[in-house]
């Protein structure tokens, strides 16, 4: 039987020509006009998007498909969109560059709408509209922004995530399906070029990372966020399992080697983001229970082997949770075929096999592995594995490793002093001035040594001042309560109120033997 004509395809054709004007029209915005550059990447993603239409129009054989929609709403969609605006919603509220961000994070969905139309007519398709490119543009950011005078690469990473969807597919099932999960097909993408290329200072990818504990108890509202997708698209067993084994190598990681494999957690806040709303697109992850335990398996030591080998390289570790998902799509065919191999079921009866399997693999319902993953969760809370004070929240305790020498603890020290003197935090900078000065546990380096003193002195820290008086100094004294302040963060409090009694209170927690109330009478 054939369609009834569409009789509003001849305005639908020029949806992608307004949503180019949309995004021209928001470079009087105030967050876009100050900045030129951002302002051109706008300029240059609306021109794709008209020019691209104009020619469409102007291409006879083309035309046919110009204009067809086809209405598609999959509850995957929006569901994962609301959990993900959730997140944006919690995390700015503690760090605001995520709300200065809402307007390029919607320019860069009407450019998906507008690409994805264009892209679909160019290839003779009728566009499917609906919540997909939401939750793919939302993923995208949570994870990687380009700054503003690199933004026109935003608009790229955008582009070639949906031009993977479309072009990059196999048949699965027998049905033709995209392989790569979008985003992290483009995550994955250009996150190998910024490591190549050496230019991870033109995004806030680093920032972004580092940035979600400073959102109150986040491990907590993530493991919420993440029950509502467990619960409606059963990637329990995925998400799980990638914990799971994260959390397992990092507790025996730190039973041979006496330091948290991780800095100052077992599992980082943005991995766990990651094992709940970026690896867990049930269109690009196995089906069967067993598939997707393998799946999470996989994902979890992909991430715990690939932190160690980007940090191998001096490259930045927070790709560990992006470079794997594209590699993990690439072998979804090959796990359900493991998993589906006559030789491992033929000497069973159906019966059999569901009998034999554990709970946690069974072909019961869903609220069963929930209910394990619930369990495993409280246990890592519990014991302070989630938003708990962690061992490696104590810098005391680096000091103490590096002087015993134990693995990679005095480059973890360097690290740690160098974060807390870039949050102004002077001791911080008097110890990696004198760091430097000494050549002990670092490579010797005057000049490095001098600025890191210089700004230990500019942040009116008397010992920092004497050190860099005397070129052969080595003065050392406590931390100032200002410096504790900044230094005692983990989590992301402002202390900056905290009353005197209580800093030195959470100072001797974290180690700080002078702030324990025997050495402060004795002061």
């Amino acid at each position: 039987m054939p369609s009834k004509p569409d009789k509003h395809k001849a305005a639908k054709i020029f949806i992608p020509l307004a949503i180019g004007g949309m995004i021209a029209a928001l470079t009087g915005s105030a967050r876009v006009h100050t900045s030129g550059m951002l302002a051109q990447s706008f300029w240059g993603a609306a021109t794709v998007l008209i020019v691209w239409n104009v020619m469409l129009l102007a291409a006879p054989n083309l035309r046919a498909a110009a204009g067809r929609i086809d209405t598609r709403l999959r509850a995957q969609h929006y569901i994962q969109a609301v959990c993900q605006l959730a997140v944006y919603l919690y995390w700015g509220w503690y760090w605001s560059p995520v709300y200065d961000m809402s307007v390029l994070i919607g320019a860069q969905l009407l450019f998906a709408y507008g690409f994805g139309m264009l892209l679909s007519w160019t290839r003779g398709k009728a566009y499917k509209m609906g919540f997909g490119p939401i939750p793919i543009i939302l993923s995208i950011n949570l994870f990687l922004w380009f700054r503003d005078d690199w933004f026109y690469l935003q608009f790229l990473m955008v582009a070639v995530g949906f031009l993977g969807k479309d072009f990059i597919r196999w048949t699965r099932d027998g049905q033709q399906a995209h392989i790569f999960n979008p985003s992290a097909f483009a995550l994955g993408l250009f996150s190998l070029v910024l490591i190549a290329s050496g230019n991870t200072d033109l995004t806030w990818g680093q920032e972004i990372a580092s940035t979600l504990t400073l959102a109150p108890r986040i491990y907590l509202f993530l493991f919420l966020v993440g029950l509502v997708v467990m619960y409606f698209f059963e990637i329990t067993l995925v998400a799980g399992t990638a914990a799971a084994v994260l959390f397992g190598l990092s507790a025996l990681t730190f039973q041979i080697t006496g330091v948290p494999y991780f800095i100052d957690s077992d599992i980082p806040a943005a991995v766990f983001l990651g094992l709940h709303l970026l690896i867990t697109d049930p269109s690009t992850s196995p089906r069967t229970p067993v598939g997707k335990t393998i799946f999470g398996a996989l994902y979890g030591g992909g991430v715990f082997a690939l932190y160690t080998l980007l940090g191998l390289m001096g490259a930045p570790t927070f790709y560990d949770k992006l470079l794997c998902v594209p590699l993990l799509n690439l072998s979804v065919r090959a796990i359900d075929q493991l998993v589906r191999n006559r030789a491992l079921t033929e000497t069973w009866t159906p019966s059999t096999r569901i009998a034999a399997q554990p709970v946690w693999l069974s072909p019961r319902p869903n609220l069963i592995r929930m209910g394990a993953w619930v369990l495993f969760f409280g246990m890592m809370s519990v014991t302070g594995r989630t938003d708990g004070q962690h061992t490696g929240d104590a810098l005391p305790f680096w000091e103490r490793a590096c002087f015993e020498d134990l693995r990679n603890a005095c480059d973890r020290l360097i690290q740690l002093e160098a974060s807390y003197c870039g949050d102004n935090a002077a001791w911080a900078c008097n110890e990696l001035g004198l760091h430097y000065r000494k050549g002990t546990i670092v490579e010797p380096n005057s000049e490095l040594a001098g600025l890191y003193l210089a700004r230990a002195c500019e942040l009116r820290y008397q010992s920092g001042c004497m050190n860099l008086l005397k070129p052969a100094g080595e003065i050392r004294t406590e931390p100032r309560l200002l410096d504790l302040r900044l230094m005692l963060r983990e989590g992301g409090q402002n202390l900056m109120e905290m009353e005197r009694a209580d800093l030195l209170e959470r100072a001797c927690a974290h180690n700080w033997s002078f702030a324990c109330p025997t050495e402060v009478a004795n002061t």
